[in-house]
């Protein structure tokens, strides 16, 4: 699939990675020493739902744009940061934008912290670099993604996340994002490390995550939020997460948050969520 990050901009599975990307910075943040966040696919970064790319597709609309009524209280305080960001995003750039993972991990991110980001994509490197290359803790990389991954890890911090957010335009790429995994597990084995993926058909997902749960030295969570019947493998039809090292407290908040989600942002009359973990001890 093609899922090229400006025509999904805000989408169901936007919303799903991005509140969870909060939860995960906002624990690593208790601590005050520092944290390194290397984005390998990062984007343009920073999105206008009203613009040409977002205006084809609609697609946040349905997600984003389902988000104006309050949840529980409960769902509400793990959704609070997340609200915040977006909100903080439209105040300094109008209210027709949308923060992507870079505008996030900026709006997020001390002093004391640092953030990569990595985009390929000659024009959308171009936008990223001119967004964000300029603010102190933060520097944009034209480079492919997987290759910055084994570059960038182990960074000198001790603590941090990587956020693997790749296109899916390449065949077995979903199978890559094990493997490499697996790989800088190995070099940094104390980083959080979070691979999204599309949802289209069940089974190469579940064989990552089979082959995840019996080669990961480290503990892991499968998270996903399915918005339409996942027996139909032609058409996107949920995201997922596998985080390796999460907080302790994220396997609690996704039970609570996805639930939710799936309920509010289902095409019809199906909703699910996934939130297994996974690893050792799993």
């Amino acid at each position: 699939m093609n899922y090229r990050h400006a025509f999904h901009a805000g989408n169901f599975a936007d919303v799903m990675k991005h509140a969870l990307l909060v939860r995960i910075l906002a624990y690593l943040q208790r601590k005050e020493t520092p944290l390194r966040v290397i984005d390998t696919h990062a984007g343009i970064g920073l999105y206008d739902l009203a613009g040409d790319e977002a205006g084809r597709t609609g697609e946040w609309i349905d997600g984003i744009g389902r988000l104006d009524e309050a949840f529980s209280p409960e769902a509400e305080d793990i959704l609070a940061p997340y609200r915040k960001v977006v909100a903080d995003v439209r105040a300094r750039h109008g209210e027709t934008a949308y923060p992507g993972s870079p505008a996030i991990v900026r709006e997020m991110l001390r002093r004391q912290d640092r953030g990569v980001f990595v985009e390929l994509h000659p024009a959308d490197n171009k936008v990223l670099t001119e967004t964000f290359n300029e603010v102190a803790n933060l520097k944009v990389m034209h480079l492919d993604g997987w290759t910055a991954l084994h570059a960038l890890v182990p960074p000198k911090e001790k603590r941090g996340l990587v956020l693997i957010d790749p296109p899916y335009e390449k065949p077995n790429e979903l199978e890559r994002l094990g493997t490499e995994i697996l790989a800088v597990l190995r070099k940094w084995p104390t980083g959080v490390y979070a691979g999204w993926y599309p949802i289209k058909d069940q089974g190469p997902v579940d064989a990552v995550a089979e082959r995840l749960h019996r080669e990961s030295p480290r503990p892991g969570l499968r998270l996903e939020l399915l918005v339409d019947d996942p027996r139909d493998p032609t058409r996107l039809n949920g995201s997922g997460l596998l985080v390796i090292n999460p907080p302790w407290s994220l396997r609690e908040e996704a039970e609570i948050l996805l639930p939710v989600l799936a309920e509010r942002l289902s095409r019809g009359s199906y909703g699910g969520y996934r939130c297994e973990a996974f690893g050792p001890a799993a």
